[in-house]
């Protein structure tokens, strides 16, 4: 691409990362840490790591994505945990591996607090700055250009633009050019990406309002208090984050639908301002009082924005109505008659990209050099922005650097499900991890992300010496844990306890690791026999869930085994599928489109069936032969 708008050498760096919300900042510290020189430009100095929607970090599948970033040496953890104003552990009435982390965030302090650790790290260099342009030469990338005809000279550019590409906000009839919460958008970088090749579309997310807190009615509302007997996000804290405020539950009622409903003609979703696609799972009250009609009432959850505002986000009641309208709805539900609007809701269109022009890398396939994570790959939510923007960062260290890539399996990790699906599938909505796109999720959970990435992290250079001890540290206990479980208790002591249970008289004695096999809590074990004091929740958990789960783990693990011999079967980077014989049409179109890396990646490709993938077999053992 020629230079068009560059007037002078503004920087010189390894890798430029454009955009500092929570992709880019994860993006910026893994290059900056492993020795990158690295500049990162964002459009706004005080939107770097913003919470334009839910001041939360984690929830279900969320959760496990915020532990793996930790795991493997990501910093999102770490400040979700400094600066938590609740935390709590969802569904703990379920099994183990569809249990998630939440956490209340203080936003602002989310925001200050991160900003402070990309000030501080070595190797980083943050600029105020629109990039306009991506400069290229004989297809790699050379540079990035500023909306102040700066030019900076690199070698890598990773693109982390969230929804400020072309960034349009809509409430009513009302469109503004804008980006989330009043920031500017970025509105001449999209022409550059479709001129590189890059496949651009138009999805759309939304926000609700922020209310007064001091004129909502909680007497009205439910009380949801965090937990104290839970672990934190990060391993590098010993201890659960104080709670220091409560979050609240309502409800919509027939009032709220008959407002939404008499108002449709003037809502921007169902009048046709709106034409994108908006998320699936995180939908408007219009869309949910429209689409299920029989439900009298819909959860909404009142949670505060930081310890040092009024602000109180009303979660469940996304909305782009008119403001008259707004000021109706909200008034109706129970709580909140009374209470004045501090920030009204609205919609956000923006442009992102088509992943399937995407490696499992995050690397664009047509040019070399220029990686891609956060919302502009069609995501949504800030975890699977900093899961994304965390391994571009890593691959592209890992290319300056001249060392292999770095890409997880679906065995291995959710971001390794997240970008899989990503890549090989591609999303035509706004795409959400849940633990149900996770087939190896008894696995992935969110306890043992440590035992599962973080040796991967230290081989990298990413995760540090004093990090690295404290996995060795934990990994011993739990050893030694699993070990004492073993322990056998002797009959005449066993029986009374066993009874309790509904089991009869054991045949002799009994080690703990069969109670827990037998559905019987660690918790009564430990103080039925006073054993195990010693160790703390997060080693008692996990050993708890190993011993528990025995047959389910060897289950999997043979499924794991036999998916792994197709990922280990690759197919060339230069193969010609139009040249297979028995390869159907559809077929030979996605694989030459997606070029996936091996037999396991093509066989989750839309349009490849296992027909095709028996005839892939047979070409790869003729061929290596």
């Amino acid at each position: 691409m020629t230079n068009k708008q560059a007037t002078f050498l503004e920087y010189t760096a390894d890798a430029v990362v454009v955009g500092a919300g929570h992709a880019g900042c994860e993006a910026a510290l893994a290059l900056a840490r492993t020795g990158i020189n690295t500049l990162l430009l964002t459009l706004n100095l005080d939107s770097i790591s913003f919470m334009p929607c839910n001041p939360s970090i984690g929830g279900t599948a969320k959760g496990h994505l915020v532990r793996e970033i930790d795991a493997l040496g990501g910093e999102m953890g770490i400040v979700a945990d400094d600066t938590a104003l609740q935390i709590r552990m969802l569904n703990v009435g379920k099994g183990a591996a569809v249990q998630s982390l939440r956490a209340q965030s203080d936003k602002n302090a989310y925001h200050e607090g991160m900003k402070k650790v990309l000030e501080n790290t070595e190797n980083l260099r943050i600029i105020q700055a629109e990039a306009t342009e991506i400069l290229t030469e004989n297809g790699k990338c050379v540079g990035v250009v500023t909306n102040y005809g700066g030019r900076i000279d690199c070698k890598a550019v990773i693109l982390c633009t969230g929804v400020y590409l072309n960034g349009e906000t809509i409430t009513g009839h009302v469109v503004e050019k804008s980006g989330p919460n009043g920031f500017a958008p970025a509105n001449r970088l999209t022409d550059s990406l479709i001129e590189l090749g890059f496949n651009v579309r138009r999805f759309k997310t939304g926000t609700p309002a922020r209310l007064d807190g001091r004129t909502i009615d909680y007497t009205k509302c439910e009380v949801q208090n965090g937990d104290t007997d839970i672990y934190p996000f990060s391993f590098m804290h010993d201890s659960t984050p104080e709670n220091k405020r409560p979050c609240y539950l309502t409800y919509t009622n027939l009032t709220t639908h008959e407002i939404i409903m008499n108002n449709l003609d003037r809502s921007p979703l169902y009048d046709g301002t709106i034409q994108s696609t908006g998320p699936r799972y995180c939908p408007s009250i219009e869309t949910k009082v429209v689409r299920f009609k029989d439900k009298e009432r819909h959860q909404i959850f009142i949670e505060p924005e930081g310890e040092n505002t009024l602000e109180m986000y009303i979660q469940g009641m996304s909305t782009s109505m008119p403001h008259d309208v707004q000021k109706q709805m909200y008034a109706s539900v129970v709580g909140l008659e009374n209470a004045d609007i501090m920030r009204y809701g609205y919609a956000i269109e923006y442009d992102c990209i088509d992943t399937l022009d995407v490696l499992p890398t995050l690397e664009f396939k047509k040019v070399e050099g220029i990686y891609t994570a956060g919302q502009i790959n069609g995501t949504s939510g800030y975890e699977e922005a900093a899961a994304q923007g965390l391994m571009a960062g890593i691959n592209a260290s890992l290319k300056l650097r001249g060392l292999p890539p770095f890409v997880l399996r679906r065995d291995e990790a959710y971001i390794g499900v997240l970008i899989d699906d990503l890549v090989t599938k591609g999303t035509d909505e706004p795409y959400r991890m849940m633990t149900s796109r996770a087939e190896h999720r008894i696995y992935l959970r969110q306890d043992n992300a440590d035992f599962r990435l973080t040796e991967k992290g230290k081989e990298i250079g990413l995760v540090t010496e004093t990090r690295y001890n404290r996995y060795l540290a934990r990994k011993e206990k739990y050893e030694t844990l699993l070990a004492s479980l073993q322990t056998r208790v002797p009959q005449k002591d066993a029986a009374p306890f066993l009874k309790m249970y509904g089991y009869g008289e054991p045949s002799g004695s009994v080690s703990y690791a069969d109670m827990l096999k037998r559905s019987i809590p660690l918790k009564d074990i430990m103080a039925e026999y006073n054993v195990f004091g010693e160790y703390k929740k997060d080693v008692l958990e996990t050993a708890e869930i190993t011993v528990k789960y025995e047959g389910y783990l060897k289950q999997g693990w043979e499924l794991i085994e036999k998916a792994k011999r197709l990922e280990d079967k690759l197919l060339p980077a230069d193969i010609d599928y139009n040249e297979i014989k028995g390869l159907r049409l559809e077929a030979q179109e996605k694989l030459d489109r997606i070029r996936p890396f091996n037999l396991g990646q093509a066989g989750r490709i839309s349009g490849v069936n296992p027909a095709d993938i028996s005839v892939l077999m047979v070409w790869l053992a003729t061929h290596n032969s």
